[in-house]
């Protein structure tokens, strides 16, 4: 979009107002510019609200594009890796305690306190805070649950603690998917399934949810609407579940929003014609806002599984990645910049005018845009992030 659209829209409108014969306020062509300037200040910040990205770097200097996406492009949500997949490197972000707690203030300054830092930290193989970089050691949701739920929550706990000390408010867990396939390439084989046994995964769940509040760490529940029954693996390319899926793989879902205690959903790219059409299930309105928002009755922050995956970026554009996600009914756009591929230094500049071209295009309206923004803002409200 061209930013001076609105801007010059208003005043037109100013120009027809004096034209038709009617006394133009004084001053009225700068009160229609202060509008239109305001509205697309507004539809950019809430544009950025809607992003969470990843970046390169364990420290921040003035030259790292974080900076400016940051304060150029508003960007209100980071996420850490430890490993950089482009490059086949380590320490992308993390490489110690005392480094990554830096970074994070560091990240927090830029942005004024007001960033959702999150993380993979899982336990066990889904592991971003490792041992060998000084970080306690954990277990996988299944060998914690193995322990019994006191193991669960001495896990919890100690994955909590870390996370606080290192200025991590946001950990993309716990994962809910039960183990329908313990061979499932990317969840039972690692460990990451509490049980095949959905009540237990709610309660083993519910668990981890209420250590992690105690730390002032917000839990992200996956893979909505279940990934345990896979056969592959959604970084590498698409996966349809429709033939191995079974019901019971909503029920952790049901149980804990029933409790009050889901405060983000994870949508993954596994295809699901049992509930859903033939896409991506964090592209399908039939998915986010039918089932989850609508049945479940979900009213917290929807984000996306990392569309840098081969499911999504070897089967959709980006720029189309990103529109069929927010017509779905995504509030949160996961770009890591993280995929096998090439590292984008530009990547959420090519975010933003892309979106901000489809709401001029009429294709999105910027009301959507706006709802989802303030459902991330009413979030870190609650918790004390400004």
């Amino acid at each position: 979009m061209n930013r001076r659209i609105l801007p010059l829209l208003a005043l037109f409108m100013a120009f027809c107002f004096a034209a038709c014969g009617q006394e133009t306020p004084k001053n009225a062509k700068q009160e229609a510019l202060q509008v239109a300037t305001s509205s697309e200040d507004q539809l950019l910040q809430d544009i950025g609200e809607m992003l969470l990205v990843g970046f390169r770097g364990t420290s921040i200097d003035e030259n790292n594009h974080i900076v400016s996406d940051i304060t150029n492009y508003h960007v209100g949500n980071i996420i850490l890796f430890e490993y950089d997949a482009p490059t086949g490197t380590r320490h992308r972000n993390i490489s110690s305690p005392k480094q990554v707690r830096q970074l994070c203030y560091d990240l927090q300054k830029i942005a004024n306190g007001h960033l959702l830092i999150g993380i993979d930290q899982e336990g066990g193989k889904v592991t971003r805070l490792r041992t060998q970089d000084g970080f306690p050691t954990t277990l996988s949701a299944q060998a914690s649950e193995q322990a019994g739920f006191d193991g669960v929550e001495r896990n919890a706990h100690i994955i909590a603690q870390e996370l606080r000390d290192a200025g991590i408010n946001l950990n993309f867990a716990p994962c809910v998917d039960v183990n329908i396939n313990p061979n499932c390439p990317i969840i039972g084989k690692l460990g990451r399934s509490f049980s095949n046994d959905p009540e237990r995964v709610s309660e083993c769940a519910r668990i981890w949810i209420e250590e992690q509040q105690k730390a002032g760490v917000i839990s992200c529940l996956k893979h909505f609407p279940g990934h345990g029954s896979a056969t592959g693996d959604t970084h590498a390319g698409l996966v349809d579940v429709t033939e191995t899926w079974q019901e019971k793989e909503l029920i952790p879902y049901i149980n804990l929003i029933e409790k009050g205690l889901v405060e983000m959903v994870m949508v993954a790219h596994v295809i699901n014609k049992q509930l859903g059409d033939n896409l991506p299930a964090s592209l399908s309105p039939m998915m986010v806002t039918e089932k989850l928002r609508n049945e479940l009755g979900f009213n917290g922050v929807i984000v996306t599984d990392d569309l840098a995956m081969g499911a999504i970026a070897k089967q959709y554009g980006f720029e189309e990645a990103i529109k069929l996600a927010i017509l779905a009914g995504c509030d949160m756009l996961c770009l890591s910049n993280n995929g096998g591929g090439t590292y984008d230094p530009n990547m959420v500049s090519r975010a933003v005018n892309a979106i901000l071209q489809l709401v001029e295009n009429g294709e999105l309206s910027a009301e959507t845009i706006h709802t989802s923004a303030e459902r991330i803002r009413a979030l870190k409200k609650a918790h004390s992030i400004k």
